[in-house]
């Protein structure tokens, strides 16, 4: 039987019930990718979480892309990353928040349900990790509490929906030689992480976060798409008024 869970809408209060500590970081709304509209949102950003509608073209790329990087390889991917793969059905909302919240220096409650389970994802395989998560109670019921709680009415959860979400962060960028470090430099990369590709993804150098992770959306989700249906949070400090 395939786990399904009640779609998640793009809702931050999950990250709050299952541990963050908000007064440190929490989720905010990125209103466009205008300079002035990325400059609105706190500093330092340590992730970016992008709400999308699911297309044809995107599954057809998606699928094609993943299959070159499984015969030609990609940039090498930091060890650190911590990547799960997606079995449950409409739980791609917790999974972006947990990429997230997983990938990022954050300050998380003691003994909570997210620092518990990222403590034991440590050790363990992307199958794993997603085995783990569709045993514990703890997640499935701060989703349901949080799917339950949203602005519209609640979806049936047998639903299949056609939006999903998927995350960026910053990585360090472990040079495939040793002599690469001399001509292309330590440096950071943008990766995106989500539980329905073949891994983490490499997106190329990153040396602003949030401005990088929005260029690529634009170019790679927003540009062809036929459906305005987006949507993106920045986790950062909370905004200082």
């Amino acid at each position: 039987m395939v786990s399904r869970w009640i779609p998640l809408e793009s809702n931050p209060d999950w990250a709050s019930k299952a541990g963050l500590v908000t007064s440190q970081d929490q989720f905010c709304d990125v209103y466009g990718f205008d300079a002035e509209l990325l400059a609105m949102v706190p500093q330092p950003v340590k992730a970016v979480v992008l709400l999308f509608p699911i297309s044809k073209p995107y599954e057809e790329k998606r699928k094609a892309e993943d299959e070159r990087i499984a015969k030609e390889g990609q940039h090498p991917i930091d060890n650190t990353i911590l990547w799960i793969r997606q079995t449950i059905q409409n739980a791609c909302g917790t999974m972006g928040l947990l990429h997230a919240l997983a990938n990022s220096n954050v300050t998380l409650e003691p003994e909570s349900p997210l620092a518990q389970f990222i403590d034991e994802c440590k050790d363990k395989t992307p199958q794993e990790r997603a085995k783990l998560l569709e045993t514990t109670p703890l997640f499935a019921n701060i989703h349901s509490e949080a799917a339950s709680a949203g602005q519209t009415a609640v979806p049936d959860i047998s639903a299949d929906v056609d939006l999903h979400f998927t995350c960026f962060v910053e990585a360090p960028s472990p040079p495939a030689r040793e002599d690469q470090i001399e001509a292309e430099g330590e440096g950071r990369r943008l990766v995106e992480l989500d539980g329905r590709r073949g891994g983490p993804v490499d997106r190329g150098v990153c040396t602003d976060l949030l401005v990088d992770a929005a260029a690529y959306i634009r170019d790679h989700f927003v540009k062809d798409a036929t459906s305005m249906s987006f949507s993106m949070l920045a986790l950062a400090p909370p905004a200082e008024f």
